[in-house]
């Protein structure tokens, strides 16, 4: 499953190295003047359209079978015993031989037959749509760092210009002038002006560009409740914001009939009268039905609608995107990671495309809907409206809102409830509380050591942030487990995502010798380990980033042996594979100037959910879980295996 940032690993060429994280997606030097109208409408002013690199993206190639299954059987290696590996092994090289090689021969005509798009993205977006379960399960939060001029984190002050600068951003996006998110295999040429200029009338380059059709769902997007399946919806025409406060929803237009930014004085003038609005907090918040199981929220939308609601939700679906204004103020990261992972469910549409969630105290955070996109779009976007609202707001602390009468424009949706209605909000909300009372969150900061020493040691920085999570769970369940580290295929038309299985030979053998035997080993021998883990994450990275993984091939051939109503072959009821694909460890990983703290929710009930980040200096770590698992002593164990391992890269025997 997707999780939280899928841009750490998108791919780059540089140095011959496939090896991009989310430096590819760190905020650009923009051109804020525009020929196509106001400086106040626009970010920036590309020299090539957003679109214009699409055609020429490469396809997403589907691997070959036998190195999918060579690569399938080396990632089971490390999770079973020998008895179990014979019998996988042979299940594995049974359907290389047989029904997978026919499956393999019909995916591959069916993609040659489907250049336009990727073979993994119909299959993909099918999967989240069908999924049943909450969607807080696969929404993740991405928190803002603080503005670093302190008075414009005022709730009314920030939350206005996020709003303006996300209308900026969304203006530049549909008048193309926003520039195409590039990686450069040779930046002192490709990544200049004068170049852009000239690039913009061919179609391919030597810098590599990202697939960039994820945004046109970004805005106006909201995934409906079907039975069975949902759907996407989206109407570009539509020019209002959804408020929420208190579980109360409001609307008003931010964009006029000419589709121009309402004036910033007019959109603060309009979210004060809401943060002033006396209305209790709503005894029926509807909102929190979007955070109950698919099905059941299809069935209660349904009665919705029947009860005459269907032009408020129309509203509702249709807004450009949801703010979420809370009246709490945050007391620390925990409190924050809780607020924006899924807050109280009352004050938010977990369903739109993307929540702009501002706290009283003026932390902000953009909450996601994963099954549109992944992590590139929503990073570039936060990076941007980052970037503008701290180096060019359009409103000030000492900024006087509009005196326009605020109380016509803003409108409060009022639902029309019956007692079955009622009923069915009481319970999605006792369901909430009962599924985010059993959620624990923790985070650690350690301060010894970063990317920058990492580097000069010639270590992989993820690697050793992935290494210390195998070290930190064998030391606390004495297991190696499958772990999942999400990797972005946003080089390729379409692509989505694919996996790194962080797990492997080499981890397991380096963390019992740190674990449980580090008296038995040299320095030097355990510095080698820490290389040779090092050299295979980065294999298992630029497989990934190239599309060369083994998890989508075999979902794909999965789909498509579901789509004909075969029977599966047994390499997918082999108790193995389900093993490989319990994602215990989930983890994904984000680094950019304008971003303070990302997380989500384990994938599973006995697994924690491991948002990270390696900065020059530190490497940080929010870790999600359930009772099943203890957060507070895994934090521990990764801390004392970060210890560890940046003890041995120094040249220091272990005590």
């Amino acid at each position: 499953m997707a999780r939280l940032l899928s841009v750490q690993c998108v791919a780059s060429l540089r140095k011959s190295r496939i090896h991009l994280r989310a430096a590819a997606l760190s905020i650009n030097k923009r051109n804020y003047g525009s020929k196509k109208g106001s400086s106040t409408e626009y970010l920036s002013q590309s020299f090539g359209p957003l679109m214009h690199y699409q055609k020429s993206l490469p396809r997403l190639p589907i691997p070959k079978l036998e190195d999918t299954v060579r690569r399938y059987l080396a990632a089971q290696r490390p999770l079973l015993d020998d008895d179990q590996f014979r019998t996988t092994e042979k299940i594995a090289q049974d359907f290389q031989n047989g029904v997978g090689k026919q499956l393999h021969e019909e995916l591959v005509a069916q993609d040659k037959n489907n250049k336009h798009t990727s073979y993994i993205s119909g299959p993909w977006m099918n999967k989240f749509l069908s999924d049943r379960f909450s969607v807080i399960q696969t929404n993740p939060f991405i928190l803002f760092h603080p503005d670093p001029k302190t008075e414009y984190n005022d709730q009314l002050v920030r939350a206005t210009n996020v709003v303006c600068s996300a209308v900026r951003f969304m203006k530049t996006l549909r008048a193309e002038l926003l520039e195409p998110e590039a990686f450069h295999l040779n930046p002192a040429k490709s990544d200049t002006d004068s170049f852009k200029r000239f690039i913009r009338w061919v179609p391919s380059s030597p810098s590599r560009p990202l697939d960039m059709s994820p945004f046109l769902h970004l805005f106006n997007t909201t995934r409906i409740p079907k039975r069975g399946r949902d759907e996407l919806f989206t109407d570009e025409k539509a020019r209002h914001l959804l408020v929420m406060r208190k579980g109360n929803m409001y609307v008003f237009d931010i964009v006029d009939r000419d589709g121009n930014l309402v004036t910033p004085a007019e959109i603060q003038s309009h979210l004060k009268y809401i943060l002033c609005d006396p209305m209790p907090a709503a005894a029926f918040p509807v909102g929190v039905l979007t955070s109950e199981n698919r099905d059941v929220w299809a069935g209660l939308r349904d009665k919705l609608i029947s009860a005459g609601n269907a032009e408020d939700l129309r509203i509702v679906d249709s807004a450009l995107f949801c703010l979420s204004l809370d009246d709490e103020s945050m007391k620390d990261h925990i409190h924050i990671a809780h607020n924006m992972m899924h807050g109280n469910g009352c004050n938010r549409w977990f369903d739109k495309s993307f929540t702009v969630i501002l706290t009283k105290d003026g932390q902000a955070a953009i909450n996601f809907e994963h099954s549109w996109g992944d992590g590139v779009a929503v990073l570039l976007f936060l990076n941007e409206i980052f970037k503008d609202t701290t180096e060019r707001p359009l409103v000030n602390p000492g900024s006087a809102a509009a005196a326009v009468d605020s109380a016509s424009a803003v409108r409060r949706l009022q639902f029309n409830l019956d007692s079955e209605l009622e009923n069915g909000i009481k319970r999605a909300k006792e369901n909430f509380d009962s599924a985010v009372s059993e959620l624990t969150v923790d985070a650690i900061e350690f301060k010894k050591g970063g990317k920058a020493q990492l580097k000069n040691s010639k270590m992989s920085p993820d690697a050793v942030a992935q290494l210390a999570f195998q070290m930190a769970f064998l030391r606390q369940y004495g297991q190696t487990v499958a772990t999942y580290e999400s990797c972005s295929t946003a080089a390729f038309r379409h692509g989505r995502t694919e996996i790194i299985r962080p797990a492997t030979i080499h981890t397991k053998r380096c963390s019992h010798a740190f674990v449980f035997h580090p008296e038995q080993h040299s320095v030097e021998q355990l510095q080698a380990m820490l290389s040779e883990c090092s050299k295979y994450h980065g294999q298992l990275t630029k497989e990934a980033a190239m599309g060369q993984g083994f998890d989508r091939h075999l979902f794909a051939l999965r789909y498509l042996a579901n789509s004909k109503n075969e029977a599966l072959h047994s390499l997918y009821s082999d108790p193995a594979y389900a093993a490989i694909n319990h994602y215990i460890l989930s983890t994904s990983t984000l680094t950019s100037p304008a971003v303070n703290l990302g997380g989500f929710v384990p994938v599973v009930p006995d697994g924690f959910g491991v948002g990270y980040g390696v900065h020059d200096d530190w490497i940080h770590c929010n870790v999600s879980s359930y009772p099943t698992r203890n957060v507070h002593e895994f934090l521990q164990c990764v801390n004392k295996s970060l210890e560890d391992i940046f003890t041995v890269l120094e040249g220091k025997t272990l005590k």
